[in-house]
């Protein structure tokens, strides 16, 4: 028969085990495709620096990330038919939103409404003119499109500059 553990270390135990879930949770939630301490004009006006020496649009993506169709949305950048399309075709900046509260100015500067969801894109050419602005909330759902809607999407928006 196992001995009764005394009260106080159970409890002690618990506050330990809630402690080392809670960093855990923290962690991984802090980790992610946005860079929460980015200044975001900044990151843009490299990538338009860039964009001139490459012949490019801009893509600057505008997402956060708790967003979990953001995540999808940023690994599709990075594996499947969309990445190398993207590649080849944009200078991509990831911008911030947080929790709706930050570089909001930002994506009204670029007629981008967060209000129709996130993860949401303006293009821009390598002047920084907006050529492209989703308002229709269209990679809002970006975990149920699929890789071949994803791949559409940005063909479309791959011709707005010419």
């Amino acid at each position: 028969m196992l001995a009764p553990v005394p009260l106080p270390d159970i409890i002690m135990r618990n506050a330990l085990i809630a402690l080392f879930l809670g960093l855990s949770l923290a962690a991984f939630a802090a980790s992610g495709p946005y860079d929460e301490s980015a200044d975001a004009r900044a990151d843009i006006q490299r990538a338009l620096v860039a964009a001139k020496a490459a012949n490019l649009p801009v893509l600057v993506v505008f997402g956060a990330n708790w967003c979990a169709d953001c995540k999808v949305l940023d690994g599709a950048f990075k594996s499947g038919p969309a990445a190398a399309l993207i590649g080849a075709r944009f200078q991509v900046v990831k911008v911030n939103v947080g929790r709706f509260n930050v570089n909001t100015d930002v994506a009204d500067a670029y007629g981008v409404p967060l209000k129709q969801g996130i993860p949401t894109v303006a293009v821009l050419s390598p002047q920084g003119q907006v050529v492209y602005a989703s308002t229709g909330g269209e990679l809002a759902d970006a975990r149920h499109m699929g890789d071949q809607a994803i791949y559409d999407f940005f063909v479309k928006v791959s011709g707005t500059h010419r």
